[in-house]
């Protein structure tokens, strides 16, 4: 299938980053800044931080820059609370001409403290933008200050939207994260008595973190953090009671599991819960971990449960979609894995993934899974995507929210697999929704009325 990347559309300064299966044993370049002049679908180091950080509900946001920053990432996660809703307002300290000139210092202190006193957080997040970063103000200090002033953790989050990308946006909020993990010991004293996990990059977006702990409370297994979907300050200070860290979003949260590995000795399992296949191996891992025979019973009778319960819808409408071609371009490459698998089980074969923050090892696993003439690409952008989606005459795209219009335009049917979805696709039931949600959108007769021909089609 030469003829598929000799129509891609990608600049010279990318080329390795774009590889097709079969026609390179080279490994897919990665871990680069944005090339110049391409217009990339990652979001900046701010961004990245928020997305991480955000979901926690009982803490406030405040966003030290021009109000502008603030209003770009306000409820950027669907994230769903069983409680405070405090994360769904967006702070900002609004700094203007006179602020940059003179410097913002006391504009954030004053902020602070009216909005502790309004709003009654149990933890303050102040996170740095890129003006913030120019003019040198010290927020580092200033939370110092006000943390002293009310006794509350006040915590700064270095995410200027200049330092790098979207990974040093997740590096920023795992430091912030571990800071309010380490801030006082006498949250982690004790040891928790009964088998504990944390879920690291868990993010609740349509309710999936609730799925989830149901399934650990089911094979007896207590969950004392999630971050951060649903997240509450005081169970995030308490993570140290727990034995293992079950990281979903890789790129995101490794850098947190790596240090709590390090400094405390709670190891790390990277799993997934999108698909029956990798939900299974994330429970059986946890199992596994505790080596007790209680649960990894209780494990097995629910994944035999769950599995029989799905399996003839699955198979219903395998029957319908079986054949379609697929291009997934998601954030973590960890997740672009078990969407393939996920594909696979309903009879659609992937031959574009992609992803905005996989490393080497990751491009390799993507490219093992894959076909031969599959298209591995990093951190790519609307043209490459596009010309790919008509290269390689794709029937459906999967991505979010800054991929939907590029399926659309092109009379493609479209998956959200991201933070704008409103539909549970992770666990057991959610694998059913996703191939619901897949059959609806490939098999809509509106395309029939939009779809131009691919081109050599």
């Amino acid at each position: 299938m030469t003829s598929a990347m000799q129509t891609l559309k990608v600049l010279s300064e990318r080329r390795d980053q774009v590889q097709q299966k079969g026609s390179s044993s080279d490994a897919v370049a990665c871990d680069r800044k944005s090339a110049a002049g391409s217009v990339s679908q990652r979001a900046c180091v701010f961004c990245g931080s928020r997305v991480v950080l955000y979901p926690i509900a009982d803490a406030l946001h405040v966003v030290h820059g021009p109000v502008g920053c603030a209003a770009y990432t306000w409820d950027i996660r669907g994230a769903l609370s069983s409680g405070p809703e405090l994360h769904r307002n967006s702070f900002s300290t609004d700094l203007r001409e006179r602020d940059i000139v003179f410097g913002g210092e006391k504009k954030l202190e004053g902020t602070l403290l009216a909005l502790i006193e309004a709003q009654k957080p149990n933890a303050v997040f102040v996170y740095s933008t890129c003006i913030v970063g120019v003019i040198g103000d010290d927020i580092d200090a200033v939370c110092r200050r006000v943390a002293k002033m009310t006794g509350l953790p006040v915590l700064p989050v270095h995410s200027e939207g200049f330092r790098g990308t979207k990974k040093d946006g997740y590096r920023a909020a795992c430091d912030a994260l571990f800071s309010l993990i380490t801030l006082d010991h006498s949250k982690a004293a004790e040891g928790h008595i009964r088998p504990a996990v944390n879920l690291l990059g868990e993010f609740n977006i349509a309710g999936e973190t609730w799925m989830i702990r149901s399934y650990y409370e089911e094979m007896g297994v207590d969950v004392i953090a999630c971050m951060t979907g649903d997240g509450r300050v005081d169970d995030i200070r308490r993570a140290r009671q727990a034995k293992l860290n079950l990281v979903q979003c890789s790129g995101s949260m490794t850098p947190l599991a790596k240090r709590l590995e390090s400094e405390f000795a709670i190891p790390f399992r990277r799993v997934s819960y999108f698909g029956l296949e990798d939900t299974a191996a994330a429970l059986y891992a946890t199992a596994d971990f505790f080596q007790d025979p209680k649960i990894r019973e209780k494990t097995e009778a629910l994944v035999r449960r769950e599995v029989s319960r799905v399996t003839p819808e699955l198979r219903a409408i395998r029957s319908e979609v079986r054949g379609k071609r697929a291009a997934v371009y998601v954030g973590g490459a960890f997740k672009a894995m078990s969407l393939i698998k996920a594909l696979a089980m309903i009879g659609i074969e992937t031959v574009v993934v992609g992803s905005q923050t996989g490393n080497r090892d990751d491009y390799r696993v993507l490219k093992e899974l894959t076909a031969d003439g599959a298209v591995i690409v990093d951190d790519s952008n609307p043209i490459e995507l596009s010309s790919l989606v008509q290269a390689m005459k794709v029937d459906l795209f999967i991505g979010g929210v800054k991929e939907r219009p590029i399926a659309y335009k092109l009379g493609v049917g479209f998956c959200d697999h991201n933070h704008e979805r409103k539909t549970a696709l992770a666990g057991f039931e959610g694998m059913l929704n996703f191939a619901k949600e897949v059959r609806n959108s490939v098999l809509s007769p509106v395309w029939e009325l939009r779809r131009r021909p691919f081109p050599g089609s």
